[in-house]
């Protein structure tokens, strides 16, 4: 009688472990799906973009680099304009050509994405997805010279210090998304939306002049409209 209260009393334990487990993993997937969500071209995401992590755009090592000088591959030669992006990018002892081949990727994600939709690439960009895309597109695709314009003239989502007054439209089509315009008082300049999103809604915001902060939340990011 004692073993079969002993095993009935593991078996319990067992099943209060996995319970919690279980609801730990439903918790987390709540707060996935809370994240504010990019345009709605972005719905099915390319696989290779989705392992794709954030970084500082455009960052160069900050210890020591080949000289232009050693920029060659182990075959081969490197064009003038490979060589033009390599240049004070190269950390020592680092093969050029994989750096190179960083630099063409992050162009191959803005080909791809453009061609799905636009402002989807140009979002990216703004909001910092596409690991070095400035100088990719300078040197390496310039033909993805007007999505990079595009996205010099817009700002992330968060806050937006003494942003330019005018009309700006957010690239998503996310329901949550909501923004308000605050002068140096901290007083409420404008906000929005005025009303309920709904799937499909174009979102806007009017920044008025002397607005000191922008803030937004689910909106991805923002161009001029």
């Amino acid at each position: 009688m004692y073993r079969r209260s002993a095993a009935a009393a593991v078996l319990l334990a067992a099943a209060l472990t996995l319970t919690a487990c279980s609801s730990g993993g439903d918790g987390k997937a709540d707060a996935e799906a809370a994240k504010p969500k990019p345009p709605a071209a972005s719905s099915v995401p390319d696989p290779a973009d989705a392992s794709a992590a954030p970084v500082s755009p455009d960052a160069k090592p900050t210890g020591p680099v080949l000289p232009d000088a050693k920029l060659t591959p182990k075959t081969g030669s490197f064009k003038a304009n490979e060589k033009q992006y390599l240049s004070g990018r190269v950390p020592e002892k680092m093969d050029p050509a994989a750096v190179l081949q960083t630099g063409q990727e992050s162009c191959q994600r803005v080909e791809r994405t453009a061609k799905r939709d636009k402002d989807a690439a140009t979002g990216a960009i703004v909001a910092g997805e596409i690991p070095g895309a400035k100088d990719a597109i300078t040197y390496l695709c310039p033909e993805q010279k007007p999505i990079l314009d595009a996205a010099s003239k817009g700002f992330a989502d968060g806050t937006r210090q003494s942003p330019a007054a005018g009309t700006y439209r957010a690239l998503t089509q996310a329901t949550t998304c909501t923004w308000e315009a605050k002068g140096k008082d901290g007083a409420v300049l404008a906000s929005g939306p005025e009303s309920p999103l709904k799937a499909g809604d174009k979102i806007t915001a009017a920044i008025p002049a002397g607005t000191a902060t922008f803030t937004s939340a689910g909106c991805y990011a923002w161009i001029p409209a």
